[in-house]
């Protein structure tokens, strides 16, 4: 078993942590579980469309303190559910929000990609 710096941590501790998490990460997926082994279907499905992209998803596993990244994220975006996506610290959307957008052709701008660099061989059936 790892070591979970969030477990214990208070609400002010987990504001904090997403506060900086997304000053200092470009694009940032707050995901219940994590890379290796999501614990939900909407944010294996979010990681999936964002890896198509971009290999430099910053992932952050909510699980250990759920209601304190809900109230921490709700600041930031308005919204209470996980996953989220933020890329320059701004608020792009959930799994199915990214599903529109990689299926109009949008998200590649929206993550700040040229669309002919999308690796189209992880098309996730969806």
């Amino acid at each position: 078993m790892t070591f979970d710096p969030t477990a214990d941590a208070t609400p002010e501790e987990i504001q904090a942590r997403v506060d900086t998490l997304l000053e200092e990460n470009e694009l940032v997926l707050f995901m219940k579980g994590n890379k290796l082994m999501p614990q939900c279907g909407y944010s294996q499905k979010a990681l999936d469309i964002l890896q198509q992209y971009r290999d430099d998803v910053v992932a952050e596993d909510v699980l250990p303190a759920l209601d304190a990244y809900r109230a921490a994220l709700s600041e930031h975006s308005g919204w209470e559910t996980i996953p989220q996506t933020f890329v320059d610290g701004e608020f792009i959307g959930g799994s199915d929000i990214l599903e529109e957008l990689h299926q109009r052709g949008e998200l590649a701008d929206q993550l700040g990609v040229d669309a002919d660099d999308v690796d189209d061989g992880l098309e996730a059936p969806f």
